[in-house]
């Protein structure tokens, strides 16, 4: 079937398969960085393991091991991709003149320059997340440790990090996202479960106290339901950030990471639900496994759901900050950046090419409306994908493999 014959198969049921390409082509996602070395960054030794709840598994080969070798392979996920990117970066991949260094407390715009000179050749925005793991001070508690040494610590490094994302948004003439997440909490019931809450809300009342323009700077807050190390109780708990972000609405705002809530609960019904309150929400989508496993993201129900409440609740208009988080070390990491940033952009471009149904449901008309989402799983979607790919200039479904596999010999096989 040709593009033609599939607009009009759309367009008998109202949609515009031309303007939801348009409109899609505008929506910035945003690219984690982390998953093209296995969320070592350049702060701290590679040889050294993870912390703070982090973990990666599987040692495929080709791994990025410089700033070099992480914006070569950017590159490439770059050019196979549709749509309009943005960078997503974590305070320990600063980037440090040779023989310079400086602790996380410490970092300055200085270290990320070469970042905005590659975002700027690209045309991309950046993201920002200070990193409360992988340290000698995380090891524990951060922004809630009873020592106040170390709390301060990470203050300063939160700190540090809004001076950051207030560079990279002037810069790049783009709104920066700064995500707080910690991995604080404990592996076994608490004999105290509010100090570590209370001493969290004043550090972060701390770290926001440091100037920043709200309308380019857009901290969040992130919550997690449990994590490794720290299974019994979490501190950012979802009740805690929420509240938090509604506290703090004019200088915050709330980020859910679909992997951070319990199996049974799904962030495509949040969504709507949050932006009846907030203006802005934030998203991390990944797949999760049992638990926050930060699998590769797929073109499954959920993904579709939550780019259907997206578009639904007229989050493309900025309200709803998009991004992706996962990190996986068993496949080819150009691949699995690859196969989760394309599937947003088809869950998104399908969404948007669903005729809106809510009459029905108005109505009252459960079983038409039925029918109708169901036959709409049969339309010619493939074709709309493969004319979106063709005007951003991006290779069809079926030709950017081949394309990876030979970077793979060429380039990243080489590495060892």
């Amino acid at each position: 079937m040709s593009y033609a014959e599939a607009k009009a198969k759309y367009a008998a049921i109202g949609v515009d398969t031309d303007k939801a390409m348009e409109i899609l082509k505008s929506v910035p996602v945003s690219l984690h960085c982390w998953q093209g070395d296995d969320v070592r960054g350049f702060d701290t030794d590679p040889s050294k393991p993870l912390t703070g709840g982090i973990q990666t598994t599987g040692n495929y080969p080709g791994r990025a091991r410089t700033p070099e070798e992480l914006m070569a392979d950017l590159d490439m996920v770059l050019k196979l991709c549709p749509g309009t990117k943005k960078m997503n970066l974590h305070a320990s991949y600063a980037i440090f003149e040779e023989g310079e260094w400086a602790d996380r407390d410490q970092l300055e715009p200085k270290h990320f320059q070469k970042w905005v000179d590659f975002c700027k050749e690209r045309g991309l925005g950046c993201d920002f997340n200070p990193t409360f793991f992988s340290h000698p001070k995380a090891n524990g508690l951060t922004l809630s440790s009873p020592d106040p040494e170390i709390r301060k610590f990470w203050i300063d490094h939160g700190k540090a990090c809004i001076r950051i994302s207030n560079y990279l948004a002037q810069e790049l003439g783009q709104p920066c996202v700064m995500n707080i997440w910690t991995g604080d909490g404990f592996k076994d019931i608490p004999a105290d479960r509010m100090g570590p809450r209370v001493r969290y809300k004043e550090a972060i009342d701390e770290i926001l106290s440091e100037p920043f323009d709200f309308n380019m700077v857009k901290p969040c807050v992130e919550s997690k339901v449990f994590g490794i190390g720290v299974e019994a109780y979490t501190v950012g708990s979802a009740e805690f950030s929420l509240g938090y972000a509604a506290m703090n609405k004019d200088r915050c705002i709330p980020l859910m990471d679909n992997g951070h809530y319990h199996p049974t609960e799904v962030v495509s019904d949040k969504i709507p639900a949050l932006l009846a309150f907030f203006p802005e929400i934030a998203l991390h989508i990944t797949r999760p496994i049992r638990w926050d496993s930060d699998h590769v993201v797929l073109l499954d129900d959920e993904t579709r759901e939550i780019c259907k409440e997206i578009v639904r609740c007229g989050g493309l208009e900025g309200r709803v900050k998009i991004a992706l988080d996962y990190f996986d070390a068993s496949i080819n990491r150009i691949a699995a950046w690859t196969v989760g940033l394309r599937n947003i952009q088809k869950a998104l471009l399908m969404a948007l090419c669903t005729p809106d149904f809510t009459k029905l449901q108005n109505e009252d008309d459960w079983t038409q409306l039925m029918v109708l989402q169901e036959e709409l799983k049969t339309m010619p979607f493939g074709e709309i994908w493969e004319q979106y790919c063709n005007l951003c200039g991006a290779p069809a479904d079926g030709a950017w493999f081949g394309m990876v596999k030979q970077y793979e010999s060429e380039v990243q096989i080489k590495r060892g």
